[in-house]
């Protein structure tokens, strides 16, 4: 069977050179019983070539059975996938066959297959290599002849280096492995299948048919199509019913589409790549926000002891206009070490951030260490005595939310002056 008859049969538009490829490989592979890992983006096509793969295959009067591995809850995968005896477990009523069962003698095409959990893919990898599933409250295995096609849209490799995923498992999946394009590196293709998917829906609805113009054509090209070949549909179909113009122009498809610039791209699929490229961008945003989280918090902190040491020695207070609201609550910075050398406002550097302060009252023992908890609830009684038990004048005084006063008065159990 040649290709543009097998193109016309699975309704596939386009004449990419890689998308003609991935076409050859899956016939040629079909009649074998090896396992097939087809990978690509999501909205690529994928099932589309695990139905090439089982029609042209030995198998092709039996069942094809697809399961979306990403969309069955944790908890009742195994159920799902090899089946249970009555009684297994609440609500298991009678004896139940699972996919791989249901797919006796035909395939199963697992996608989303790099969605499945670690526990799940142990059992996975013995039903591939004995041919053998054993049900749920079961304590003997059946014989199952079932041939997998397994697709996936994550980077296995990289989750295999974090130790996400088994080894032993990608290596029996991808015997042989079928690489789908995303639609973006298929330029010409573009415009074929907007004018396929107007057809269809011209058709349908018995609507005038949809054209291009030429910088109507270019932009279609230049948008880079995150969402593939589902996504061209979508916006195709969404043009076809809602405009009353039927020449389409860049200005229309703008209504649309919105182009993306090359250089603001985000990091596309790339086997053995995409995960670490990921990640290594999001620890660096990670550590530029908890640096600046770490100096903010630095502020607070010296801007509390200042508070603390002026009201300690009589003083009037000066709150500063960055000292947020919810600085008082001492859970935020117990771990923070104070900064080199600083010796800010008769604050003496000590192995905690608590550190010692000297009081000149005479109802403190000079130079004995008051905890962080102690300082702050003197300094909310001062501030309350000082205003004669008004919460807002206290709160505004001290620099912290009337809320924030009041979870405070609650903690310490401090009486309030009246």
């Amino acid at each position: 069977m040649d290709l543009q008859t097998i193109k016309n049969r699975y309704d596939i538009i386009g004449n990419d050179s890689n998308l003609l490829l991935a076409i050859h490989k899956a016939i040629q592979v079909a009649p074998t019983d090896l396992s097939i890992l087809v990978t690509g983006e999501s909205g690529v096509g994928k099932e589309v070539f695990a139905r090439m793969i089982h029609d042209n295959s030995s198998r092709k009067h039996k069942k094809l059975v697809s399961v979306n591995c990403g969309a069955i809850p944790e908890g009742t995968i195994e159920s799902e996938l090899f089946g249970h005896i009555k009684g297994s477990f609440t609500g298991a009523e009678k004896d139940r066959k699972g996919y791989f069962e249901e797919a006796d003698g035909g395939t199963i095409f697992l996608d989303e297959i790099g969605e499945l959990p670690l526990a799940m893919q142990v059992k996975l990898l013995r039903v591939l290599e004995n041919g053998e599933i054993i049900p749920v409250g079961s304590s003997s295995s059946r014989k199952i002849d079932v041939r997998v096609v397994a697709a996936t849209n994550v980077d296995l490799l990289a989750a295999i280096r974090k130790g996400h995923y088994r080894e032993d498992l990608y290596y029996r999946l991808n015997q042989i492995s079928i690489s789908i394009p995303p639609l973006r590196e298929r330029k010409e293709d573009i415009v074929l299948l907007f004018r396929k998917f107007a057809s269809d829906i011209s058709e349908k609805y018995h609507m005038p048919l949809l054209r291009l113009t030429e910088d109507g054509k270019q932009y279609l090209m230049d948008y880079p199509w995150y969402g593939n070949v589902r996504e061209l549909k979508n916006v195709t179909e969404q043009i076809a019913v809602v405009e009353s113009e039927r020449l389409i122009t860049r200005e229309i498809l703008m209504n649309y589409i919105h182009y993306v610039p090359q250089e603001k791209m985000p990091v596309l699929f790339q086997e053995g790549q995409q995960s670490n490229v990921i990640s290594d961008r999001e620890l660096l945003l990670k550590a530029l926000s908890m640096g600046q989280m770490i100096n903010e918090m630095r502020s607070e902190i010296n801007n509390l002891k200042q508070i603390i040491t002026t009201m300690a020695q009589g003083g009037n207070i000066h709150v500063p206009a960055n000292v947020d609201s919810g600085f008082m609550d001492s859970s935020n910075y117990y771990q923070l070490e104070p900064q080199s050398g600083a010796q800010p406002y008769g604050v003496h550097n000590h192995h905690d951030a608590a550190e010692d302060v000297e009081f000149q009252d005479s109802e403190i023992v000079e130079n004995e260490p008051m905890s962080l908890a102690e300082k702050e609830k003197s300094a909310i009684l001062r501030a309350l005595e000082n205003n004669h038990g008004r919460r807002k004048a206290t709160a505004l005084e001290l620099g912290i939310s009337e809320r924030t006063l009041y979870r405070k008065i609650r903690e310490y159990g401090l009486d309030v002056p009246k």
